[in-house]
């Protein structure tokens, strides 16, 4: 046998076949716990929405007022995010996950006990400071989750959008049974639960390591790179489509409330297809993107759900036509079911996107995931942050219900022109 077959080793002895990769003990618990973080931090983001009707009559809250509150938390992650990803990649993302958890459970509670509007946006402020564990769980898992299916597992993390979901099934209930203020109490047990199940099973990377000076001249080197046009080229189609997905998992409840007059726990039934359908579509997109460049498809994604929200701003109308026989009235109403039947496959195209930018994001960019992944969630935090304003403000300024969508397309417009002129200017 030749020596220099690989099977064999130098002196001509068989050499045994090493084993197949598998996953495993850590890479199980990153796949498993981050996701968890994430959706919790998700449905602490949704108790604004979900008991907005509660709120809004407690507090005597206008329209404005209480757009503004569900802002706070998400303005709040946007400042945290790129922050934490930067600090995630010099500390390690368990360590930053870890703390950014611990740090909401007072939050939760003061929430529950608060009794004046400046009183809830503050702990609004404290919430969206947990903003920052997914910044940090996004490095945690590009940097300790399975290499060869790392877009399936950004997928999964990504899936963790469904704790909107969570918060659709759970808090309604718990309103209804116990009074709304138990309802940010209930999510207590489950953080403080999965922070010690970080705290215990999970790791950091051999190569991190406490942080003394260098961390602050990591965080001003990261801000520097900002300077150059490569970190935004992905982030800002994906910050797009997180801040759009956030945005409408904050408003939906309350707008189905009160469009299709049903009650807080059905419309929360109704929009719970939507963040299930992002998070199905994450998955999908990042498993999919482990095979394929899918750089081609952000176009026809953009384009799809440019014509959903096409479609979902179309207002309600009346029009009459003189005919020779008289006038004739049209009228046009979309029905529950036809907004469900847009919604459903709009998230699903969304989740797609989302999926597979963010294996992009860790093929192109590789050492600085945490850069521009932090970078991509700061973009989407602070476009999540205008919506709500920006959809009550034009209800008010248009008088038409579906002007939320129509700033979305209008958005959705510019970030495609930037996408093209990308596209021109590059060799």
């Amino acid at each position: 046998m030749n020596a220099k077959d690989p099977a064999c080793s130098p002196h001509g002895a068989p050499v045994p076949e090493s084993p197949p990769p598998s996953l495993g003990y850590r890479t199980l618990v990153v796949v498993v716990l981050s996701p968890l973080a994430f959706a919790l931090v998700f449905a602490c983001w949704t108790l604004f929405a979900v008991l907005g009707i509660e709120l809004r009559r407690e507090l005597a809250l206008s329209p404005l007022a209480f757009a503004t509150l569900l802002a706070m938390p998400l303005l709040a992650g946007a400042l945290a995010s790129l922050p934490a990803g930067l600090a995630a990649r010099r500390l390690g993302g368990r360590r930053v996950m870890l703390g950014c958890l611990v740090l909401i459970c007072p939050f939760l509670w003061w929430m529950g006990h608060a009794d004046h509007y400046l009183e809830f946006l503050l702990a609004g402020l404290g919430l969206g400071l947990g903003a920052g564990a997914l910044a940090a769980g996004l490095v945690h898992v590009a940097t300790l989750g399975p290499a060869r299916h790392a877009g399936l597992a950004l997928g999964l993390y990504g899936a963790g959008m469904v704790g909107a979901g969570l918060g659709y099934l759970l808090l309604p209930l718990v309103s209804q049974a116990y009074g709304w203020r138990l309802a940010p109490l209930l999510y207590l047990m489950p953080v403080a639960l999965v922070a010690a199940l970080l705290w215990l099973f999970a790791d950091d990377a051999e190569a991190s390591r406490p942080a003394g000076p260098r961390l602050w001249a990591a965080l001003a080197g990261g801000l520097r790179r900002l300077r150059d046009w490569r970190p935004w080229r992905l982030a800002i189609t994906y910050g797009f489509f997180f801040g759009a997905f956030v945005g409408l998992a904050l408003w939906l409840p309350g707008e189905l409330a009160s469009r299709y007059t049903l009650s807080l726990q059905a419309a929360a039934l109704w929009a719970l297809p939507f963040p299930l359908a992002v998070g199905t579509g994450q998955v999908i997109g990042g498993a999919l993107a482990d095979h394929r460049d899918f750089r081609s498809l952000r176009w026809w994604v953009c384009a799809f759900v440019l014509v959903c929200l096409f479609l979902l701003s179309y207002p309600p109308f009346e029009m009459v036509i003189h005919g020779v026989q008289g006038p004739m009235t049209l009228s046009y109403t979309a029905p529950l079911w036809g907004f469900e039947a847009l919604l459903i496959p709009m998230g699903l195209a969304m989740g797609l996107g989302l999926g597979s930018l963010m294996r992009l994001i860790h093929r192109d960019h590789g050492e600085d995931v945490a850069l521009v992944g932090g970078l991509a969630l700061t973009l989407g935090g602070v476009f999540a942050a205008l919506l709500p304003p920006a959809f009550v403000l034009g209800s008010a300024w248009t008088g038409i219900g579906t002007a939320g969508f129509m700033f979305l397309y209008a958005a959705l417009v510019v970030c495609m022109l930037l996408m093209l002129a990308d596209h021109a200017r590059r060799p």
